[in-house]
């Protein structure tokens, strides 16, 4: 894993600057510390910079990046891990493609110069974001992994396009400046991002399973996107009718100990996180099974009884012999590294508990570490989220009666009552674009929804004046492919939307890669191995839902493996206790309002109202305030929170300038590099 940046100029003459890259390495030296590179094509206006982080081939020098193909036609600049990469090396080199380095990168080169990039991205497998430059044919392609588990952004300015792992990357170029598009803010006021976009005007993330091409002619560029990959459910009617249940469990084994197998490939130790969830002590179990000596297990403690899992995980760690460390993590703490988390995730986040998990990989780091395998991704899948279950109640159950719907329902409120106003909406909602797209409203957009009826009050009036028809739903709905959502079961829908919303931006993105990189911290989810969601989506929905049993061929696969408790367990969301739980918290984020939601902050900022902020904070603080709506209103001080801290760091700042800074603290510099 490493951090990836660079520039493509319309006039190939325009000269590039050694100095900018080593700027957009050395900004993003959290992705890699181990070492940094950069290559310039003076004759076509091209340069790409890296900051590394090693993980395969050690050699400082052998594997430094960018690489060039030996004849000089390809470039690339690669961000993440190809799997399975020493069986293609070794079929390459039986054909007479000779390799210069051991880094599974150089793969990309042989394979376009194979096949073309087009043919040679079904053969890569894992999490990856690359650019590539082809010089016959002038022209860049930006790729990014199957579901977004690496970040890549983008921007064209008067004179190029540039690009990096990170958003501040491309701030590191002085032609790009952070200004808050009002759309953007929108969406970080209420969390669910329209996919494709972030909060600042003119700067976009590739999208998962997407290519954006770049092409120059005659001193002009173009740009295009093109999806290479989807989740492709089938259509009603589609799915093999005469397989067993045993035969999706033992297809499902084959898969998921391949996954963990892949994964376990490193040139460094690699260890687990491990929570009280059933997807990780399943991963637990197997990479136990595969290794000879302990797993290194790392698990998160919270001060509150009602979201601490420490007590289940630990069971999990004594049955399969798994070094365990626990980190116990108070509420103090979260507000304390609240402001330094923003500066890594680049967007809004609704609970501290992305604030714990940058502890976590900071523990880990220290402890050693550089790899860890994660559980992300079976959620997704096989409907662990009471979003998608609720969803499979409501309108994929053609069999059940109304009592049978009403029963689950209640089961399925109160066993996620403390997530009732944030993972839950408090009152059911339609919004008619979704509608019209999926069918119904998923729910796991309804309580966004339901959160955004706050945000034009908060808004400053320019910005709500820019906004006054916009609507969210529709904005979302219109960045969705329909053809992928036609006659589809109604859970296949709420999956295909999850994922392509909150999957993609918050699990993988700020509750991911965003917070385990900013400790330098390599995370692999062994469930999104694209051959395992192959498969997955191909399950009839009653192996992933069955009765009150989520995740349902999960549990059955790995029932030898689990503790009997965590076998019964249903799916507990992953969240840190939310600030109005003890009067603690509520302090410690009340410190942090005083000082971002302050009236001298919010009129320099120019982004927020000062009196509706006031408005929510009272309202948060009264004790007549219902619970769940309190809940809500956590949320929505987080991302008010938010929205001030991003202007610190990314509008008011001069990133280009600090990028320079950073060059000279870590002593990089353009003569140290080739």
């Amino acid at each position: 894993m490493c951090g990836i940046g660079g520039v493509m100029y319309a006039d190939p003459n325009h000269p590039v600057s050694p100095e900018v890259l080593v700027g957009m390495a050395a900004i993003q030296y959290h992705r890699g510390p181990d070492g940094f590179g950069y290559r310039i094509l003076d004759d076509r206006g091209i340069g790409f910079a890296h900051a590394r982080l090693s993980i395969i081939d050690l050699n400082p020098e052998r594997g430094r990046q960018p690489f060039m193909s030996a004849d000089g036609q390809y470039l690339i600049a690669h961000n993440g891990e190809f799997y399975d990469y020493k069986r293609l090396r070794a079929d390459l080199a039986s054909r007479g493609y000779q390799f210069q380095t051991k880094s599974d990168t150089e793969l990309v080169l042989h394979l376009t110069e194979r096949f073309g990039i087009d043919e040679a991205l079904p053969c890569l497998r894992g999490e990856f974001a690359f650019a590539l430059y082809e010089r016959q044919q002038d022209r860049l392609t930006l790729v990014r992994d199957r579901f977004g588990i690496k970040p890549l952004y983008w921007t064209q300015t008067a004179t190029g396009f540039v690009f990096g792992s990170e958003i501040k990357v491309l701030l590191a170029h002085p032609d790009v400046k952070a200004r808050f598009s009002s759309a953007g803010l929108y969406h970080q006021l209420m969390q669910t991002m329209v996919p494709g976009t972030t909060c600042f005007e003119g700067i976009y993330a590739v999208a998962p399973g997407q290519k954006v091409v770049v092409q120059r002619r005659e001193g002009e560029l173009t740009i295009k996107t093109d999806q290479y990959w989807d989740l492709d459910f089938p259509h009603k009617g589609e799915r093999d009718s005469h397989r067993t249940e045993a035969d999706y469990i033992e297809e499902f084994r084959a898969h998921f100990v391949e996954a963990i197998q892949l994964r376990l490939e490193a040139d460094v130790p690699v260890a687990c996180y491990l929570s009280g969830g059933i997807d990780s002590c399943s991963i637990m179990g197997v990479a136990a099974a595969c290794q000879q000596s302990p797993v290194k297990a790392f698990t998160i403690g919270f001060d509150d009884s009602d979201y601490d899992e420490t007590a289940i995980a630990r069971e999990m760690a004594e049955a399969v012999k798994a070094d365990q460390d626990i980190l116990s993590v108070s509420g103090t703490q979260l507000y304390d590294h609240f402001a330094r988390t923003l500066w890594h995730t680049e967007r809004s986040i609704y609970n501290t508990f992305t604030v714990a998990k940058l502890l976590m990989s900071a523990h880990v780091r220290d402890a050693g570490y550089k790899v860890v395998i994660t559980g992300e991704g079976s959620d997704e899948l096989f409907a662990g989220y009471p979003q998608l279950r609720l969803d499979m109640i409501l309108h994929g159950m053609e069999d059940a009666s109304p009592q049978e719907r009403a029963d689950l329902e209640g089961w399925l409120a109160e066993s996620n009552r403390l997530f009732k106003g944030n993972l839950l909406a408090e009152k059911r909602l339609d919004d008619p674009a979704l509608t019209a797209l999926v069918g119904f409203t998923p729910s796991s957009l309804q309580s966004w929804l339901s959160s955004a009826a706050h945000v034009p009050g908060l808004l400053n009036s320019h910005h709500r004046q820019q906004l006054k028809d916009y609507s969210p739903g529709a904005a979302i709905a219109a960045a969705l492919d329909a053809d992928q959502l036609v006659d589809r079961h109604p859970l296949d829908k709420a999956q295909y939307v999850w994922i392509k919303t909150q999957f993609e931006s918050q699990v993988l993105g700020w509750a991911g890669d965003r917070v385990d990189m900013a400790n330098s911290l390599e995370a692999r989810p062994a469930f999104l191995d694209h051959p395992l969601v192959e498969f997955a989506v191909k399950l009839p929905p009653s192996m992933r839902l069955r009765e009150r049993r989520d995740k349902y061929i999960l549990r059955e696969t790995m029932r030898p493996l689990l503790p009997e408790t965590l076998y019964q367990r249903q799916k507990f969301a992953f969240m840190a206790p939310p600030s109005h739980t003890d009067v603690v918290k509520q302090k410690a984020m009340r410190s942090l309002a005083d000082n971002y939601l302050s009236q001298e902050r919010l009129q320099a900022a120019g982004l927020l109202d000062m009196d509706a902020v006031q408005s929510i904070l009272n309202r948060h603080e009264s004790d007549e305030t219902p619970v769940a709506e309190r809940v809500q209103l956590d949320a929505v001080i987080n991302h008010m929170l938010s929205v001030q801290i991003l202007h610190d760091h990314f509008v008011a700042k001069d990133v280009a300038k600090q990028a320079q800074e950073d060059a000279r603290k870590y002593g990089w510099s353009a003569r140290d590099a080739t």
